[in-house]
């Protein structure tokens, strides 16, 4: 009896492997009652601290969360790890990021927004490569806008290259700082320049400053100048995607900028630059209010023939 119930047991045995073979080998799905039992979930592992640290900065921070002089590897003020990461090391924010006080809304903000709460539009210009004549569409917007009578302030934020004052006609001239705040420069009755070159001694001195420093300057440009009731505010910025165009977009979040105007030129090299602007204002949530290629041909005084300067190598496709 004991040897017939090996035998059965065995044949029973021997069948389901068989069967379970077969399934797994044709890749059928198996029926009720054969699914394959699961192992109870086994207990999460502690992840070090470093390496959650580094998970949460990998995460990509929204510009408006980090601090116009941060790393690029800035965690963001509202992240748990804010001023405790790797990446922290050397900040000027450290401190304030780890004790909290970074999360706290920028009283400047505020400022900014008062100060030009009588100002109807704010656009800035934009290049992602130097030398495509930002400066000159911006002075010739402004002179645009002012020819039709309108009200129009120009600021020039180009901290390390200012030409506004050149371009303008108002070298030499000294800005004067009443109770009220900093008086702009005026060209003529509708249009009121202000840029760092005017606080220069000697026009040939170079200005060698971080980035804290810009973002110093940029605030009091936004919250001490008296522009007064304006049409337009024309921003002109230097080129690329640093410091002075996270600190604009940053202090004018709460003041609203209507957009912004990007300047390229024909070429390639030129365009190449200019799509990472587009990104940068995609990522900011700044719209982009048209693209300008400057430079595009040269019309002739006399027979009205236009000559491509800089032949575009993809049709100016951005």
């Amino acid at each position: 009896m004991s040897q017939l119930w090996t035998f059965s047991l065995g044949t029973a045995v021997g069948v389901g492997v068989a069967t379970a073979l077969f399934w797994a080998r044709s890749g059928t799905s198996r029926p009720n009652g054969f699914e394959k039992l699961q192992a109870p979930d086994a207990p999460a592992e502690p992840v070090p601290d470093g390496e959650a640290a580094t998970a949460e900065e990998a995460k990509p921070v929204a510009p408006e969360d980090r601090p116009a002089d941060a790393p690029e590897s800035c965690p963001g003020v509202s992240s748990e790890n804010a001023g405790k990461a790797s990446s922290c090391a050397g900040c000027p924010n450290q401190s304030v990021c780890a004790s909290g006080e970074a999360k706290k809304k920028d009283p400047a903000l505020a400022d900014v927004q008062d100060r030009l709460s009588q100002v109807k539009r704010k656009i800035l210009v934009l290049s992602g490569k130097g030398g495509v004549g930002k400066s000159t569409i911006s002075a010739q917007l402004s002179f645009g806008f002012s020819a039709r009578s309108m009200d129009v302030g120009l600021l020039d934020v180009d901290i390390c290259g200012p030409s506004v004052p050149r371009m303008l006609g108002l070298l030499g001239q000294d800005v004067h700082q009443s109770s009220e705040g900093w008086s702009p420069i005026y060209v003529d009755d509708h249009l009121a320049v202000m840029s760092i070159g005017f606080m220069l001694p000697n026009q040939d001195d170079a200005i060698i400053w971080r980035g804290p420093r810009k973002n110093g300057l940029i605030k009091q440009f936004l919250t001490d100048v008296t522009w007064g009731e304006l049409d337009a505010l024309i921003i002109d910025t230097p080129p690329g995607t640093s410091d002075e165009h996270l600190s604009i977009v940053t202090y004018l979040q709460d003041a609203k900028i209507d957009g912004a105007i990007i300047v390229t030129t024909p070429q390639e090299v030129s365009l190449m630059d200019v799509r990472k602007e587009i990104n940068f204002c995609r990522r900011v949530s700044l719209p982009v209010l048209g693209v300008v290629e400057n430079m595009s041909g040269y019309a002739c005084p006399s027979c009205g023939h236009t000559e491509r300067i800089f032949s575009p190598s993809t049709g100016g496709e951005l």
